[in-house]
This record gives structure tokens, sequence and C-alpha cells, in this order.
């Protein structure tokens, strides 16, 4: 009998030590990862910086966005590098990258695609058009009408194209990232809010600042011709996209601060001045990109902080203005810190 008994727990004994081995092993891994994702993301800020000086909260929402695999809206008025910004995010992922200048005049099948007559086999052939690629730039979004920007609501949401009953299923990654003026009203139109609803965030790209205005015309007194971007090595490729997405999903986020993003969602549909709240969409969005945020600083658990980071891009385009607010000047970005600073912070 006292046989029986040592050998049981000789068996537990085994058994917590191969747990706390297996603890410590993931723990490990862990910790690993992160080195690994922060040290990506050093080297991505380093090459950005070599062409795009300032924009630093721009940039950082920007990788937030590549990182949790969300859509990006550049808005800035012309000249504050959204462009360059993101052509030279694009050549540092060793990914196909593809450009569409959107114009009043562009037609659903210039960015989708048409079918094409083969005279050899008497059939009609798919072509693919310019929205297959991993990381698609569409500058001057706001310059296209309804029917065109209604051709990316079903690739921006489902990653697929549905075209003569067959569906045309995206490669990873793919992410759209889109420029828009804020200021000119000439030929532009207003985004419908089911397209602006699919982007996770709306980035704000601003003036810099005068010291950082100096130092972009140092750079180039010297030199009338536009930046090279052909000499830009690639930081990241598909796989180590997905290999950094998968170190987002396991950041820990606390039920207290899920319930902290829900109450912040919840009082945009219920603020006095404000007309159309956030979606679920935007909910997940927040809890999306505060994981990002949170594993680029190097950490495995979100604080309330990566939340009030992330709120105002991912509110700011959602969110619809009562006419009476409008009037009295006021801004989505002024009332989304409002309802934040009403809000306790969960500790």
């Amino acid at each position: 009998m006292s046989e029986e008994i040592n050998d049981i727990q000789s068996n537990e004994m085994s058994n917590e030590s191969n747990n706390s081995s297996q603890e410590g092993f993931g723990f490990e891994r862990s910790k690993a990862e992160q080195i690994w994702l922060t040290g990506k993301v050093s080297e991505v800020r380093a090459l950005l910086s070599q062409y795009v000086i300032g924009q630093h909260e721009a940039i950082e929402l920007m990788l937030t966005g590549i990182f949790s695999n969300g859509h990006l809206l550049l808005e800035g008025v012309p000249g504050v590098a959204k462009t360059l910004s993101a052509k030279v995010l694009a050549k540092a992922l060793n990914i196909d990258f593809s450009r569409i200048q959107f114009t009043p005049d562009l037609m659903p099948s210039d960015v989708i695609g048409t079918s094409v007559f083969n005279m050899k086999e008497a059939t009609f052939n798919f072509k693919k058009g310019p929205v297959f690629s991993n990381i698609v730039l569409i500058d001057e979004i706001n310059r296209a009408p309804a029917k065109t920007q209604a051709a990316l609501f079903e690739v921006m949401e489902e990653r697929q194209i549905t075209y003569d009953g067959v569906h045309y299923n995206m490669e990873f990654p793919f992410l759209v990232v889109a420029t828009q003026n804020p200021i000119e009203q000439e030929g532009t139109y207003n985004l419908p809010e089911a397209q602006l609803d699919r982007f996770l965030f709306k980035v704000k790209v601003h003036y810099p600042e005068l010291n950082e205005e100096e130092e972009i015309m140092q750079r180039y007194k010297n030199n009338l011709s536009s930046p090279d971007l052909t000499q830009i090595k690639a930081v990241l490729n598909a796989e180590e996209i997905r290999r950094a997405q998968k170190s987002v999903e396991d950041v820990v986020i606390e039920d207290n601060l899920v319930k902290y993003i829900a109450a912040i969602t919840l009082k945009t549909r219920n603020h006095g001045k404000i007309y159309l709240g956030g979606s679920p969409r935007a909910s997940l969005s927040m809890l999306k990109s505060s994981k990002a945020i949170a594993a680029i600083k190097g950490r495995d658990f979100v604080t309330p902080e990566d939340i009030q980071f992330v709120a105002t891009p991912v509110l700011n385009h959602r969110v619809i203005l009562t006419p009476e607010a409008e009037m009295e000047g006021a801004t989505p970005e002024q009332l989304i810190t409002e309802i934040i600073q009403s809000i306790e912070v969960p500790r």
C-alpha cells in the first residue's frame, strides 16, 4: 500500500514538474516573440525616418494597422507626406504593392477587373484589376463617385471579389491604405458611412513642427529630385507579418478593459451632440488595435492608456455630429476626448 502511495506522489510531482516546465517554455517563447516584434518595429521606424521626417504618431498608427490587419485612411492637406509614408511603408514590407489614382471618371471595373474575350478559346476570361495585391494605395479616395466606392465594400470587409458569380479570394495580407484631402471640395464625394466603417483608423496627418520643417529643407537643399525608393530593403515578408499578427493575438486584455471599450462606444451612441455613434465594429477595432499597440511597445498585456491612444483614430470617422454641434464648431476629436475623460478608468 505504501509503495502505491509513493508511486502516486511521484507521478503527481512529475506532472507538476512537466507543467511548470511547459509554462516556463511558453513564457520564454512569448518573451522571445515580443523581443523579435519590437526589433522589427524599430527597423521599420528607422527606415521610415530616412524618408519621412516627423509624423511619429501617424507612423505608429500605420504600424498598428498593419499588425492588427486593418485598413487605413490617411487624411491631411496636400504636401504632408501622406502618399510618401504609405509608399515607404509598403516598400518596407516584402509583399506586392499597387496604386490606384481615384478620379471622377473611374469605373468599378478599373478597380476590381473585367472580363476579356479570348478569341482562340471563344470564352470570356476574368482579368484581375489593381485591387488584387497585398497593399493597395488608393490616392485621393474621395474623388471617385459612389458606384466606384461600392466596388470596395466586399473586398475591404470579406477580402474577396465576386465577379459573374465567381469568388476570388485575396492573398494574405490584404490592406487598403487610402488618402484624402479634407479641405478641397471641388470634384470630391463624401465617402459612404458603410465604407468609412470598414477603415480601422482615420489617421490625421498634420503639418510638421518648425524644427521638422527645417530638417526637411536641410535634407533636400542640395537635391532637386524626388526621393529614390528603389534602394529600400524590405524588413518584413508575408509570413513574418502573419507571425506578428499572431503575437498580437496572444496579447492579454483583461475583462475590465473590455468593459471599458464597450462603455466608450456606448457613450458615443448616447451623447447629446452625436447623431450617429460607433458600431460594434468600432469596439472590435479598439480591442484589436489596443492589443497591437501594446505588442509594438513590447508588452503582452493591454493598459487603459493603449485604449485611449487608439480610441480617437478608431472613432473619429465613425461618429456623425448633430447639426447643432457642427454649428457650434465642435469636432469629433473634441467630443471623443470629452467622452474618454468622463468615463472612469479601470485599474
